[in-house]
């Protein structure tokens, strides 16, 4: 019987020159075939591509393709990319199988299941090696809270009302939730919080309670902001209204003043990024207040939700960075456990006012507790790993580690403009966005984050220097072989990171010289930040 690990994955449709018009579109219409992968390749399978497409920039058409040699593309040609699909994970899910009658005496599936979970760790090992594309720390060790993973501990309800199942960890839970209070400014008896299951839950609770105290207002939030935003005024059935973004990511706040304007008759919900998913950009909170005065808002009249989501917890520790906090008029404020703080499992930290709290909070006589929080039960465990990390390091750990980040990230950052990259990093950020690899194997190995024609390094605590040098050997490669004569044209990305960083033949020497804000420009920016 299979393991299980021996699975079949889809494979890049690559096109063999020449290749004419004709044989493209039967290509592009004809079934992709799978192949079976062996177990030791499995970490290497290659994910799904969809149909690619290449048009001339301000053209429209299509760019012929006569002599099927696309190492000789003019830089000015425009890669429009169909979305990225990872694989099948039906074909490769582990088989639920039925002891046999005498496996107590056998032990037959106990050492089924060592040896599967045994080849897991191994694979878990070597992804574990290639992670740059996500913001996850890797860098704990929770050896010793490993005595209480034989208990179910459950923090259903409310984290400051006991409920009557006595196996949870509020005590932990309430001391973490102090901390971040403290962090953003805002005294024990003006919060409420809880630690939620993820940075989308964070991003859930505080549009709701958004939408709980104005409940005819309008979403706001910037075409760049996290997807789960949009999900929530799906999920609310929510007015929204993407606002445009500045080629750094941040929000435009001309086209956030003319929409509140036209929109000024309903109450406005905002949500406000300190660091957006792709480009790691940080929305000017100061501006946006400054904007809603001048339109006409009160502070009755609207709310806003921060999602800090990786950015929220480091921003604190840098001198120059903007304050978050709540001696401002925001609602709440959420960020992910298991990013910079580092966590095995899923978490996440949301802040509102308790003013504002009881307009969403019920009392549930079953749970003798109340219920405010988005899920019923909640995991009890993330709470003590939250609350052991935060007394290990305490602010002066995190004030190195943000530190660390910056610092590898403006090294990664003038490694790659070195060799020719175009790059963009905004100051603040620790996000290292460049042109995406047309070696979908690379993406896949180094598990990169893309969208359209650019992909980003996270730089974080676990990530050295060393493993960045890894990375930048392995892309220049990578780059190298997408050539068949091994001339390499750096394709042009200055729509999506600014002329000032594209190093395509056009933008390469500086031709426009308009400074582009919020983000590095040819060289560094990391002796201008102080840490706190």
């Amino acid at each position: 019987m299979s393991s299980g690990l021996e699975v079949e994955a889809t494979v890049c449709a690559t096109l063999p020159p020449p290749m004419k018009k004709a044989s493209l579109k039967k290509l592009q219409s004809s079934p992709i075939r799978a192949r079976p992968v062996t177990e030791e390749i499995l970490s290497d399978s290659l994910k799904t591509v969809l149909q690619i497409e290449r048009n001339v920039v301000g053209g429209g058409g299509e760019m012929p393709i006569d002599d099927g040699d696309d190492s000789r593309v003019d830089p000015r040609v425009k890669i429009n990319r169909g979305i990225v699909l990872g694989k099948n994970m039906h074909e490769s899910s582990l088989e639920i199988r039925e002891p046999e009658m005498d496996d107590e005496v056998t032990g037959e599936m106990d050492a089924h299941m060592a040896a599967v979970l045994a080849r897991y760790r191994k694979t878990l090992v070597e992804r574990t090696k290639f992670h740059l594309g996500y913001p996850y720390n890797l860098d704990f060790d929770y050896g010793a809270l490993s005595q209480l993973q034989r208990f179910s501990i459950n923090n259903l309800g409310d984290p400051f009302i006991e409920s009557n199942y006595g196996v949870h960890s509020r005590q932990f839970e309430v001391g973490v939730l102090n901390w971040f209070a403290r962090l953003w400014e805002l005294e024990k008896d003006e919060y409420w919080g809880y630690i939620t299951n993820c940075g989308t839950e964070g991003n859930l609770h505080g549009i709701l309670v958004g939408r709980e105290v104005l409940p005819d207002g309008i979403l706001y939030a910037s075409r760049d902001s996290h997807y789960s935003v949009f999900k929530a005024a799906r999920m609310y059935r929510m007015e929204a209204v993407k606002v445009d973004t500045l080629i750094s990511g941040e929000i435009d706040c001309t086209d956030l003043q003319r929409k509140l304007t036209e929109g000024r008759d309903k109450p406005a919900i905002l949500n406000v990024n300190i660091g957006t998913t792709v480009k790691g950009a940080v929305d000017d909170l100061d501006t946006i207040l400054k904007i809603l005065k001048d339109v006409g808002y009160t502070e009755d009249r609207f709310y806003i939700h921060v999602d800090g989501a990786l950015f929220g917890l480091m921003m604190p520790f840098v001198k120059k960075a903007p304050k978050v906090t709540f001696k401002k008029p925001i609602g709440s404020v959420s960020v992910s456990g298991h990013k910079f703080i580092g966590c095995p499992m899923p978490c996440g930290v949301l802040i509102t006012r308790m003013k504002h709290i009881n307009a969403l909070s019920r009392n549930v006589e079953y749970l003798a507790s109340r219920d405010a929080t988005i899920m019923g039960s909640r995991n009890g465990h993330a709470p003590i790993f939250l609350w052991y990390t935060l007394n290990r390091k305490g602010y002066r750990g995190f004030q190195k580690e943000v530190q660390h980040c910056i610092r590898n990230a403006h090294y990664l950052n003038d490694r790659l403009r070195k060799v020719n990259f175009g790059v963009l990093l905004n100051e603040l950020s620790s996000t290292v966005v460049f042109e995406r690899p047309e070696d979908e194997a690379f993406v896949h190995k180094w598990q990169l984050a893309c969208q359209g024609k650019i992909a980003h390094v996270i730089v974080m605590p676990s990530v050295t220097v060393e493993k960045l040098d890894l990375f930048v050997e392995g892309l220049i490669e990578a780059r190298k072989h997408s050539f068949a004569d091994g001339n390499v044209i750096v394709p042009c990305i200055a729509e999506e990171i600014g002329h000032q960083n594209c190093a395509c033949s056009l933008h390469r020497y500086g031709l426009l010289t308009t400074p582009l804000k919020n983000a590095t420009q040819i060289g560094s920016h990391e002796n201008q930040l102080t840490f706190k």
